[in-house]
Formats: structure tokens, C-alpha cells, sequence
């Protein structure tokens, strides 16, 4: 208010503590002074990046004495690369999972489920292939089926463990055979996927690449679809699915691509039986500009007039039955 500083007492008083304060006369002035760079991630105790590099140096000395290095690089399982685990929900899925012989972790049941023809052969199933059966209550179930219809049952699915391009090759040389591949550019429906493993196992093929992005993995349903084609056929994951044609080039393979703008047909592929990596495209875009520069050669399969192209899974099957009887399977 106007002519409070006039007022007793209004003004501080010196030394107070809000008032003038005596200067530290430059005793503060090693807590100013910089403590160096900081230290890297991996260096410092408490931080993840710390403890991923003390869990992989950990690793890596508890598997020195693990299978011996094939000469490629470092030790690799003949399944690498693993996915995330996958929940089956729903009384018809987890049937018909279980059915198609589909690697299972447990069977979730709900806690007084309805049992009707399908239950009673979910647990019946289950039981014969030594599943672990685990009760869980609703809201479980929920959570773990992320709110999906479950119908008091679902499936654990593990994550599946991928090959390496390169192990492709060791599985054919162990077959005695000429490495016959297939490669799927973009194709991200898993049914597809599944079609193509199916029909690899049918027609002598060594494996399936597929790239680690953006495209189909092996899910429940590229399992189901293979009718358990999955178990004996390795399905691998490339980083880069054009580096890994080039590798699979330098290592003596042709590389094929399935397009329906081929410059040649399909029965007329003079390296039918040599080495071979046969590449689908998706049905919608075809081969990637990048994958096709890598071909040796684009083959189609003659079709009818007015059939506009074929999906992944049927041109793979095709183009695998045509190098079989080629090479007198």
C-alpha cells in the first residue's frame, strides 16, 4: 500500500535472511568446474544399454562351448531370430490349432466353462500331446487375449525361432539335392506364407526367406495353413531381402522372380535344375524394383487370357511342382 515503506519496521534490516549476503570469496569454485565427457551407455552400471552388454557377454561365455562355428561369422542355431508369442483364442481357433498340429506352450480354460463338443476335444487333445492345461478366470483371459472373443479358451503359442539364409543352404547340401528356395518379396498375408511352406515340403524345396519387415511371419495361422509342412521345412528371416539374394548368388544360386510379365515361361527354364531361389512378389504390387534387379532371370506362368495374376502362395506352388518334374522328383 501506498506509504507502507514510511511504516516501522517495513525495511529489511541488513543480514537478515532475505537481505545482502556475504560472497563465498571463490570457495565454490570447484563446483563449477566440469567433471570430463560423460560416459558411454555401456559404461556406466545402471543403465540398460550396461546391462544388455553384460547379458550378452554372458552368453557368449556360456556358449563358447556350444556348436562349433560354421566359418560364415559367429555361431548360429539353425533357428535364430525369434518372434513374440502369439495367443489363440476362441473355441473353433484353439480346436483347430490343436488339430493341425501347431507347437503349443498351455491351454488357458476358463474357471466352470460351458463344455460343449469343442471343449471336450480341446482338453481331450491337449491332454494326449502333454499340453499343460491352466485354469484362469475371465478377466485372465482377457488380458492375456487383449480383450479378443475367447469363449473361455486360448492357446500359447511360442515364439518361433527362425533360420539364417545361409543355414538354408547347409540343409540342402544335407539333402544331397541342388538348393531349391523360395523368397516372398512384400507378401504379408500369413496364410500365404503358410501355402508356400506347405507346398515347399511337398515339392523337395529347403526352405522359405522372408523378409524381417514388412512381411508375414509365422503366426498361428501360417502353422495352421501349412498343415504342419512348418515342422520340417526351416522358414528364415533376411534383414535385407536383397542382400541376402546376393549372398545366395555368390554362394551359387540363380535367383528367379515370378512375375506375369516374365520374358520367359515358366517350362521353358533351362536352370530348373541347378541351384535355385525362386522370389514371389505380392499379388498386389509384384516384385520390388530392388529384388528384381537381383534376378537372373523373370519367368511367368501361362495362364488363360483374362486371369490377371496369381497370389504368392499358388505361383510358388506352381513354379515348385514345374522344378520337381524338371529334376525328376
Amino acid at each position: 500500500m501506498a506509504g507502507n515503506s514510511q511504516r516501522r519496521g517495513a525495511t529489511r534490516r541488513v543480514g537478515s535472511k532475505k537481505g545482502p549476503t556475504v560472497g563465498t570469496g571463490g570457495q565454490s569454485r570447484k563446483a563449477l568446474q566440469g567433471k570430463g565427457p560423460t560416459p558411454k551407455a555401456e559404461d556406466r552400471t545402471k543403465h540398460v544399454a550396461a546391462r544388455r552388454a553384460r547379458a550378452a557377454a554372458k552368453q557368449a561365455t556360456s556358449g563358447a562351448g556350444g556348436r562349433p562355428s560354421s566359418g560364415r561369422g559367429p555361431a548360429r542355431s539353425s533357428r535364430g531370430t525369434k518372434g513374440s508369442t502369439e495367443m489363440v483364442a476362441g473355441r473353433n481357433p484353439v480346436v483347430e490349432a490343436l488339430r493341425a498340429g501347431v507347437p503349443v506352450k498351455a491351454l488357458y480354460v476358463a474357471a466352470r466353462i460351458d463344455a460343449d463338443e469343442r471343449v471336450r476335444e480341446a482338453l481331450k487333445t491337449a491332454a494326449d500331446l502333454g499340453v499343460p492345461l491352466l485354469e484362469a478366470s475371465k478377466t485372465d483371459l482377457d488380458r492375456l487375449t487383449n480383450g479378443a472373443v475367447h469363449q473361455g479358451l486360448a492357446l500359447q503359442i511360442p515364439a518361433y525361432e527362425y533360420a539364417h539364409p545361409a543355414d538354408l543352404l547347409d540343409v540342402a547340401a544335407q539333402s544331397g539335392r541342388p538348393p531349391l528356395l523360395v523368397a516372398l518379396d512384400g507378401v504379408t498375408d500369413p496364410r500365404n506364407l503358410g501355402a508356400v511352406v506347405r507346398s515347399a515340403a511337398a515339392f523337395g524345396g529347403h526352405g522359405v526367406i522372408v523378409p524381417e519387415r514388412r512381411a508375414a511371419g509365422m503366426t498361428a495361422s501360417a502353422w495352421k495353413t501349412s498343415a504342419g509342412a512348418a515342422a520340417r521345412v526351416p522358414v528364415a528371416r533376411a534383414t535385407n531381402l536383397t542382400r541376402a539374394l546376393q549372398e545366395l548368388k555368390k554362394a551359387g544360386c540363380f535367383v528367379v522372380g515370378l512375375d506375369a510379365g516374365g520374358d520367359v515361361d515358366l517350362p521353358d527354364l533351362e536352370m530348373a535344375t541347378d541351384p535355385l531361389v525362386l522370389v514371389a512378389g505380392s499379388e498386389g504390387k509384384g516384385l520390388s524394383r530392388l529384388v528384381r534387379e537381383e534376378c537372373d532371370a523373370i519367368v511367368s506362368i501361362p495362364m488363360l487370357s483374362g486371369t490377371e495374376s496369381l497370389n504368392a502362395g499358388v505361383a510358388a506352388g506352381v513354379a515348385l511342382y514345374e522344378v520337381a518334374r524338371r529334376r525328376g522328383a
